[in-house]
């Protein structure tokens, strides 16, 4: 087979993230499809799935929180995703290694705490939040069992270490700025200091069929995974699970069979992407998506990823929203009609902030609007006239 062309890995990277076209699903179906929705920012998925979803409501995503069919956790990259509940499980005990590196070193330590105490306090945390807890509650429980020395240590540590959900609290975006928590489902326990081989397996897998085809690399870099048992699991499921293909460079990549691959020019609408979306974050090699002279533009020194613009397929540029309507900087010029394309999708996503009543999403990120170098041209979107 003929090497992959890098138009070919952003178009089958972008069918499997639902980016080609808005698809009809319901929002734990689409969850589940595109694997894994960044969720540092409430918003963030919300955003994510209106850019992907066929007439998504909010209200659909706000019930799928409540109903725990999907569920907001710190897992790959140590960072706040939502994922289809199926899935957290499997993905959780992938990262076992990574959680256990850097949430039980040096902070755990000066505690006076190790990891053999922390697995023993996972498994009376998981007791005291099977019912809903607030931070508070839980460092006040930490007191009691630890003292007042070492409870800051300690909650440090197992905030990320244990199986803990977020619980939604009603907020405009589910989840507010004090955040609940409750035990992950009962299952197996989640302890020890390497990945579950078998659930790393699971991750790889569903990985791939999200944004795929991938190198080892890849991967490790999605889940924040050493390479080494990474490279052992795709051996291990390089048995027919795994098809074997290459780039343009001569890179191993590997895919699932049968996976989409459309053409490289296979059209791909605008798009206004929210911060942190998966898409710009899914691989070492982030030329896939975001052209390398913009990489600094969109993912900023202390780890930002900017609202891009995503026109044919690449970053073109930043927006943010303001109470006047979505205000886009493209870093290249852009034809009219992508301009008008942009435009409608600002309508839709001024109409869906309002009805959330939270037009200036992202409004305490945007200190960075002003330090962002010239625009080839700036347009405020969304209004009557816009574009």
């Amino acid at each position: 087979m003929r090497p992959l062309t890098p138009g070919e890995l952003n178009r089958a990277t972008l069918a499997r993230q639902l980016l080609l076209r808005r698809e009809p699903l319901e929002v734990p179906d689409a969850v589940h499809r595109v694997v894994a929705l960044q969720a540092q920012h409430p918003a963030s998925p919300y955003l994510a799935l209106w850019n992907r979803v066929a007439g998504f409501r909010p209200a659909d995503l706000d019930a799928a929180f409540a109903s725990r069919t999907v569920v907001k956790a710190t897992l790959m990259r140590i960072t706040l995703h939502a994922v289809h509940a199926d899935d957290h499980r499997a993905f959780r005990g992938a990262m076992q290694q990574t959680l256990y590196g850097s949430r039980l070193g040096h902070r755990f330590a000066e505690a006076g705490l190790t990891p053999a105490d922390a697995d023993e306090l996972v498994v009376e945390l998981l007791e005291f939040a099977r019912e809903e807890r607030t931070a508070p509650e839980i460092e006040s429980w930490l007191e009691g069992r630890l003292g007042t020395e070492r409870k800051a240590g300690a909650w440090w540590g197992l905030r990320a270490y244990a199986p803990l959900l977020h619980a939604p609290t009603a907020a405009t975006w589910s989840f507010g700025p004090r955040p609940s928590f409750e035990a992950a489902p009962p299952g197996p326990a989640l302890l020890g200091r390497s990945p579950e081989p078998d659930s790393l397996r699971t991750l790889i897998l569903r990985y791939l069929t999200a944004f795929g085809p991938a190198t080892v690399a890849d991967i490790a870099q999605f889940a924040m995974v050493q390479r080494a048992p990474v490279r052992d699991a795709v051996r291990t499921l390089d048995d027919g699970r795994l098809v074997r293909l290459t780039d343009t460079d001569g890179g191993t990549l590997y895919d699932l069979p049968g996976a989409p691959r459309p053409p490289a020019d296979t059209p791909a609408p605008p798009r206004l992407l929210p911060m942190w979306d998966s898409v710009l974050l899914a691989h070492a090699d982030r030329s896939r998506v975001i052209p390398p002279p913009y990489r600094r533009l969109v993912t900023r020194v202390n780890g930002d990823v900017l609202p891009a613009l995503l026109v044919d397929g690449r970053v073109a540029g930043v927006w943010r929203s303001t109470a006047a309507g979505v205000e886009a900087r493209a870093f290249h010029p852009l034809p009219a009609q992508v301009w008008a394309d942009l435009a409608a999708e600002a309508r839709s996503l001024t109409a869906l902030l309002a009805d959330r009543g939270d037009p200036d999403v992202y409004a305490r990120h945007t200190h960075w609007w002003s330090r962002l170098p010239p625009a080839a041209e700036t347009r405020l979107l969304g209004t009557d006239g816009d574009a």
